[in-house]
């Protein structure tokens, strides 16, 4: 199962109806740029060099944002479907005819849909049925000896039911922290 790496955080906006109260915050590990991305996805039994894949990604990339910037969604099965939306300025025309692209649009925005069918239903409320989520802050807290197994179970509960066996990765924010999977 995944491992989803998270830290509890106290809400710090006095201006919040939710001040001072916690929430779990996601923990990454890193960011995969493209070629990191490509190099994984050809160790996983592919028959594509990571340069080929890597050749792949980047067509991607720029054939989604050509198809975007042409009015048309994409969909990836399996993945969801990307799109884009407007955001309009706060005062919007007061007639039709007066409505000025360049003074009422404020941005563009690409949006992404998770896929929702039934047999590959990646949704918020899906996917979390398929995560382990491990405290952050209890592998931090572990003490040295049990690093090798002789202390202790290092077994946590996480925040979905699921228990965290002591041997995830650390934790890393500046995006140049461990590749291996946790």
């Amino acid at each position: 199962m995944a491992k989803i790496l998270y830290e509890v955080k106290q809400n710090q906006n006095s201006f919040s109806a939710a001040f001072g109260k916690w929430y779990a915050q996601i923990k990454n590990l890193e960011t995969l740029n493209t070629r990191k991305l490509a190099n994984h996805i050809s160790e996983h039994g592919s028959i594509y060099t990571p340069d080929v894949v890597y050749g792949v990604l980047e067509k991607f990339r720029s054939c989604l944002i050509e198809m975007l910037l042409n009015s048309k969604k994409v969909k990836i099965e399996g993945l969801g479907t990307f799109y884009c939306t407007l955001e309009n300025q706060k005062n919007g025309a007061l007639k039709k005819e007066d409505f000025n692209v360049n003074k009422h649009l404020k941005a563009l925005h690409i949006r992404f849909l998770p896929e929702q069918t039934t047999e590959e239903n990646i949704s918020s409320r899906e996917f979390i049925k398929q995560a382990e989520f491990i405290n952050i802050e209890a592998l931090q807290a572990k003490p040295k000896d049990d690093e090798d197994g002789t202390s202790g179970s290092g077994s946590q509960t996480g925040g979905n039911g699921g228990t965290d066996s002591g041997n995830a990765p650390t934790n890393d924010d500046s995006g140049d922290g461990p590749t291996n999977e946790p």
